[in-house]
């Protein structure tokens, strides 16, 4: 059941109270700029800490101060909401700050006037605009209109993911939070575990699934129609184009910033439905993904800045309903704190198995049996269990 706030009768049209903050959503593309002033008035490295600081430190405290919203949308202004072009334009305006920025960082880079902490500094502030970039490019990529999903490959060829635009609309939806899923972690899985099985899998997933949409119509995947092959296209167009620019001395950072991107778009699916999982019906097919099967978070702050990726929940049932319009559910799992800090925690897995296992557990009444577990944690509880 949604939480709802549906007006009074006689009271005036719903009016969304947090669009004067939407734009907040642009602060992470445009903070290397900033970086780059204070990098170039003395302030040496720490101009390049601003942007990652400001995501895993400032957001996460002002998380916790400010605390959740869960005020849903009133049906009926759900379609005036959609509509609003305000919203779309945001989206649309993170990919020019999003290569702005990592064309002022190559040119950096290449300058030759940076030492060894400017250089991991200046792969932490690209990498986490272009995997944030990943968001813009999934909410991009959910819609109807094509040059909305030109432009979601166009977010991903910086990180070298275009795959991400076939996997995730076609392969993660139709198996999240079952154990044939890549981007579906399981009970007792760490991130370092999972990373390898999600990138690689996802990779696979995404080819089979495409090559599959061709060889079905007897048709040849290797052409420009190919939504992979064209996806990859722009990154290896955007990569020559850098380095003719700057020169092959860029090219490890094209490749460093690129893993530091992708890798925070897998921890976030790491944490988005860990442990959750989808039931056999009587047919032996798994039943519906309902709000059930994501992990939420109504922190204000961190949804703002993730053009709502929180609501999760929302978007698996309803993919092509704008980020604007996405509502939160009672019965949703809630994670303890907002994807900023739990990204953070999911690194530490000590840490994440003792925040979460038992909230995973707590879900399901306390049967294991229920969840999504991963096979080795399985085991390791079959051979404690006494016979």
């Amino acid at each position: 059941m949604a939480v709802s706030t549906e007006p009074a009768a006689g009271a005036a049209p719903w009016r969304d109270a947090r669009k004067p903050l939407w734009p907040l959503a642009l602060v992470v593309p445009v903070l290397p700029f900033v970086g780059y002033l204070v990098w170039r008035a003395g302030g040496g490295a720490v101009g390049w800490f601003l942007t990652p600081a400001l995501v895993f430190v400032l957001i996460p405290v002002v998380d916790l101060l400010i605390g959740e919203d869960r005020r849903n949308p009133p049906d009926e202004a759900v379609p005036r909401l959609q509509r609003d072009g305000y919203y779309r334009w945001l989206t649309y305006l993170y990919l020019p700050a999003q290569y702005a920025a990592l064309i002022v960082c190559c040119a950096v880079w290449a300058s030759g006037d940076v030492g060894a902490l400017d250089r991991v500094g200046l792969v932490a502030t690209v990498g986490v605009v272009n995997g944030i970039a990943i968001n813009t490019a999934h909410e991009l990529g959910h819609k109807r209109e094509r040059a909305e999903r030109w432009l979601s490959k166009v977010a991903l060829a910086p990180t070298g993911y275009g795959h991400f635009y076939v996997e995730h609309n076609r392969g993660h939806h139709t198996r999240v939070a079952t154990p044939e899923d890549p981007a579906s972690a399981r009970l007792g899985e760490t991130y370092w575990g999972f990373w390898p099985r999600t990138v690689l899998g996802s990779l696979r997933s995404a080819w089979r699934l495409e090559t599959g949409r061709f060889r079905i119509r007897g048709r040849t995947p290797w052409t420009w129609r190919n939504d992979i092959l064209n996806a990859w296209s722009m990154t290896l167009v955007l990569s020559v184009a850098l380095v003719g620019v700057f020169g092959p001395g860029v090219l490890p950072f094209l490749l460093a910033q690129a893993v530091v991107g992708f890798s925070l778009l897998e921890v976030v699916n790491y944490l988005e439905h860990y442990g959750l999982a989808r039931q056999r019906t009587a047919a032996g097919r798994y039943e519906k993904v309902d709000p059930r099967h994501s992990w939420n978070s109504d922190r204000t702050v961190t949804n703002v800045f993730l053009f709502q990726l929180q609501r999760h929940s929302d978007h698996h049932a309803n993919p092509l309903r704008r980020y604007q319009a996405l509502r939160t559910f009672d019965v949703s799992p809630q994670l303890p704190a907002g994807y900023a800090t739990m990204v953070l925690v999911a690194l530490v897995p000590p840490l994440w198995r003792r925040i979460m296992d038992h909230r995973v557990l707590a879900h399901y009444g306390g049967d294991p049996a229920l969840a999504n577990v991963h096979p080795p944690a399985r085991d390791r509880r079959s051979a404690r269990r006494p016979d």
